[in-house]
């Protein structure tokens, strides 16, 4: 079984620009899919369960590492020694669990690896989630206005539950089930109204100076990933904002309805996409490359190169292509463009150098519910380009420009970066 969870935004630390072409941080729940927790990595393969008793989590790596099990005794006998000196010495409260989370966190973060990490159960529950584009919460969008401190609605899903209650964009959070919460604590806020399908959690929303109780029902919300619209001179526009569960047919499916409809050129838009299921990307790339071309190139500590490759004919040949870029296209993303770059002879890529995230990580299960994570593999594209650590260039380099005001223009008609896509698709139609 095959699943994805996500690098944490935080450890991107890129201007906002650089994250969100709308200069925002979107937050969708589970509730709210988080676009401030979720910066997706590129893939994760669920092995079957093994012992979460922290020994024994030592002992499975044995047979991989040649670590010896007289090196876990000494470890496991330095923990006990210092759990014994905090429980007879700290005069504050000693949470047991939480001090063997953390003493597996620091042990896995010692590698200094920012992708291999240890995921207790909640973590592990809602990263395992982030891979489905369903979810069950009130389909809201939300950010932290750090200049209020206030939690801000910037939008709701078509019939979402808030949208149902009244909610609007404009509206503060105020409270959630009468407890007060803050910019600060969006996080906790977006924790309890997480909920079971059917659940309901009073919200109270500031508008207009006036206080607003909505009572919100949580339900199952599907998340659209792709996007898309014909611009001008029958020029295809399709955004791809995640790679998701069901993304690659989602996007099969509108391509084709406008290239039916006449498209001449199709521009895909791959800006502040972290990444994601990484066959939701190959299957993509399939739909413009000849059966069996290569679309990835991945190599283990243990193995050569192996090869993923196409597996139908393209149902897309001849049409230009734009794929748009920036400082947050990472991991699946870079796949995508890479394997067009090299294998799409009439692909060009514009806006500016992409991430760099060109590793994967390999997911265990734990029996108690939580994970370990660990980078396993480095991938390359089809020509062999390293992808990690250097990112993608673009063929045509561009950022986005400022208004009077200093701030970015992200208005389609005045983004620079789909502009020059725009302008460059024109010189390559027949």
């Amino acid at each position: 079984m095959f699943i994805i969870i996500g690098l944490k935004r935080k450890d991107i630390k890129m201007e906002d620009k650089k994250i969100k072409r709308q200069n925002i941080y979107k937050v969708i729940m589970l509730v709210i899919l988080t676009a401030t927790i979720t910066f997706m990595l590129t893939t994760m393969v669920m092995y079957n369960k093994f012992s979460s008793t922290y020994i024994n989590i030592g002992n499975t790596t044995t047979s991989t590492t040649g670590t010896t099990k007289s090196d876990y005794k000494d470890l496991v006998k330095t923990l006990e020694a210092f759990k014994t000196m905090i429980k007879q010495k700290y005069i504050g409260e000693v949470d047991e669990e939480k001090m063997v989370e953390g003493a597996i966190k620091g042990f896995v973060e010692g590698l200094g690896d920012p992708y291999t990490e240890y995921l207790p159960k909640e973590e592990m529950t809602e990263f395992t989630e982030e891979t489905s584009s369903q979810y069950v919460g009130i389909g809201v969008y939300l950010t932290n206005d750090k200049t209020t401190n206030t939690i801000l609605v910037i939008g709701t899903m078509n019939g979402s539950p808030a949208l149902e209650a009244g909610m609007q964009a404009g509206d503060i959070i105020e409270k959630v089930n009468d407890v007060a919460y803050t910019g600060e604590t969006m996080d906790d806020a977006i924790k309890v109204l997480k909920g079971e399908e059917g659940t309901s959690a009073k919200v109270t929303v500031l508008r207009d100076g006036k206080e607003i109780n909505l009572t919100v029902t949580r339900k199952k919300i599907t998340v659209e990933h792709v996007s898309s619209k014909m611009v001008e001179n029958n020029i295809a526009y399709l955004q791809v904002d995640s790679f998701d569960s069901g993304v690659a047919e989602s996007f099969k499916k509108q391509v084709t309805e406008l290239v039916n409809k006449g498209a001449k050129g199709i521009i895909i838009d791959l800006r502040s996409n972290g990444g994601g299921i990484v066959w939701e990307s190959t299957g993509i790339a399939d739909l413009f490359l000849k059966k069996d071309e290569t679309i990835l190139i991945t190599k283990s500590k243990t193995a050569n190169e192996q090869l993923t490759v196409s597996k139908n004919d393209a149902i897309i040949t001849d049409i230009p292509v734009v794929i748009l870029v920036n400082e947050g296209t990472a991991s699946a993303s870079e796949i995508l463009a890479g394997a067009l770059k090299d294998k799409y002879p009439n692909t060009t890529i514009v806006g500016m150098q992409t991430y760099g995230k060109g590793v994967i990580q390999t997911l265990y299960s734990l029996s108690d519910g939580s994970g370990l994570k660990i980078t396993t593999e480095e991938y390359y594209t089809p020509n062999h380009n390293k992808i990690n650590k250097e990112g993608i260039t673009p063929d045509v380099e561009v950022d986005l420009t400022k208004n009077a005001e200093g701030k970015y223009e992200t208005e389609f008609d005045k983004d620079a970066q789909v502009q020059k896509a725009i302008e460059t698709i024109k010189t390559k139609i027949k």
